[in-house]
C-alpha cells in the first residue's frame, strides 16, 4: 500500500475509536518511536520573525523531541521561492513527515505534489495549502477568530440604524488563507448590520505580509480621507493592530476608537493592559504545536488519525484538526492567558503602576 492511498483511507476514519483520540486539551496518545533509526519531521516555517512563530518551532519541536522525533526546521522568510527550495531540501533529506507553514497557501500545492511523489505525508500548520491533496490541516477555528473580532465591536459599539458604527478594517496578507478566513467570520456577523445601515465601512484594505507598516499606511490613508471617526479599527492581528495604533498616535491618540488584534503577542498585551488596543484572539499555541506534533508523529508512523472536521481547499474536503479561541480584554488578562503560562504577569505590567494592576494570581 502506498503512502497516499493508506492517507485517503485514514482520512476516512473519522469517527473510529482505534487510531488517535484527540483530548479537551488537543493532546494525542503517541507512543515514544523506537528502533534504530528516529523518525525526521521536516518543519517549513514561512518566518521566524514574530516571537509567536519562534514559540510554535520551540513548542513542536519539544513535543517532537519528547515523543522520539528529530525536527529539521526551516525558515522561508516570507519568500515563497525560499520556501520552495526548503521543502525541496527537506524531501532530498527523507523525512518522514513534511509540516508546513505556507506563506503562500496556493504556492505551496507543488511541495505538497513534490512530497507525496516521495512517498512524504504533508500537514498544513495553522494556514491552508490550497488547490492540492493535503494530508491534514491542523489550525485554530479561523472563521471564529473574525466572528469574535466583530461580536466584540458590535457589543461595545452598539449600533443602531440612527447610530451606525463607523468602522476601518484592515485585513491581513491576501495571500495568506486564515486572512480570507477572518474576514469571512467576520462578514457574517457584518453583513445583515450593514445592510441595516447599522454599520458603515468607512475605509478597508489588506495589509500585504501583515506588515504592521502596512497596516499604519492603510490607517494613515484612512485617516486622510474620514479624520479620526472611526468607532473601531478591526485589525486582522496584533501586528496590523499595531501600525494601526502608530498612526493613530502619531495624529494626537487613539480617540477612543477600539482596536482590535489577534495572537496575544506580549506587545499588544501590554497595550491592552495601557488601554490603546481593545482586544486579542488568544490561540493556545502550546495546545496547536504540541497536537500537531504529536499528529506529525502519528502520520510518520503511518498510523491512521482520527480527524473529526474537515476544510475544503478548492480540490479535496481535506481532514482537519480544530482547535477554539479566546477572547482577551483587559479585564481578563490574568484569568486567560496568565493562568495559562502563555506570558508572564510581570512581563505584561512592567511598564503600568502598581495601582493600576489587577492582583497577582
Amino acid at each position: 500500500m502506498t503512502v497516499r492511498t493508506f492517507l485517503v483511507l485514514a482520512s476516512l476514519v473519522l469517527s473510529v475509536t482505534t487510531g488517535l483520540v484527540l483530548s479537551r486539551g488537543g493532546s494525542a496518545s503517541v507512543a515514544p518511536t523506537q528502533g534504530p533509526r528516529p523518525l525526521t519531521i521536516g518543519l517549513s516555517l514561512d518566518t521566524l520573525k514574530e516571537a509567536r512563530w519562534q514559540g510554535d518551532r520551540d513548542m513542536f519541536c519539544e513535543r517532537a523531541k519528547a515523543l522520539g522525533a528529530e525536527v529539521v526546521v526551516q525558515s522561508a522568510n516570507s519568500d515563497d521561492a525560499k520556501q520552495m527550495s526548503d521543502v525541496q531540501a527537506l524531501i532530498t533529506r527523507g523525512v518522514d513527515v513534511l509540516v508546513v507553514v505556507p506563506h503562500d497557501g496556493r504556492a505551496m500545492a507543488r511541495a505538497v505534489e513534490l512530497a507525496h511523489e516521495a512517498g512524504i505525508p504533508v500537514i498544513a500548520y495553522d494556514r491552508l495549502i490550497r488547490d492540492a491533496d493535503l494530508d491534514l490541516y491542523v489550525s485554530f477555528d479561523n472563521v471564529r477568530v473574525g466572528e469574535l473580532q466583530a461580536r466584540y465591536v458590535v457589543d461595545k459599539l452598539k449600533p443602531t440604524p440612527g447610530n451606525p458604527a463607523k468602522l476601518l478594517r484592515i485585513f491581513g496578507a491576501r495571500s495568506d488563507n486564515n486572512a480570507a478566513l477572518f474576514k469571512q467570520g467576520q462578514d457574517q456577523l457584518l453583513a445583515p448590520l450593514i445592510e441595516r445601515g447599522a454599520v458603515s465601512i468607512l475605509f478597508e484594505d489588506w495589509a500585504e505580509d501583515w506588515k504592521p507598516e502596512n497596516a499604519k499606511r492603510i490607517t494613515n490613508a484612512a485617516i486622510t480621507q474620514h479624520g479620526k471617526t472611526f468607532g473601531a479599527i478591526l485589525a486582522a492581528n496584533d501586528g496590523t493592530a499595531g501600525g494601526a495604533i502608530q498612526a493613530l498616535q502619531e495624529e494626537g491618540g487613539t480617540g477612543g476608537a477600539l482596536v482590535t488584534g489577534q495572537d496575544a503577542d506580549l506587545v499588544a498585551v501590554q497595550r491592552i493592559a495601557a488601554g490603546t488596543q481593545a482586544m486579542t484572539i488568544y490561540k493556545p499555541l502550546k495546545t496547536l504545536a504540541r497536537g500537531a506534533a504529536e499528529l506529525a508523529v502519528r502520520l510518520a508512523q503511518r498510523k491512521p488519525v482520527i480527524a473529526r472536521q474537515s476544510v475544503h481547499n478548492g480540490k479535496i474536503e481535506v481532514p482537519a484538526v480544530l482547535f477554539d479561541v479566546v477572547t482577551v480584554e483587559r479585564n481578563n488578562i490574568v484569568t486567560t492567558i496568565i493562568a495559562d503560562g502563555f506570558l508572564s504577569y510581570d512581563d505584561i505590567y512592567r511598564d503600568i503602576a502598581e495601582t493600576e494592576r489587577p492582583p497577582r494570581p
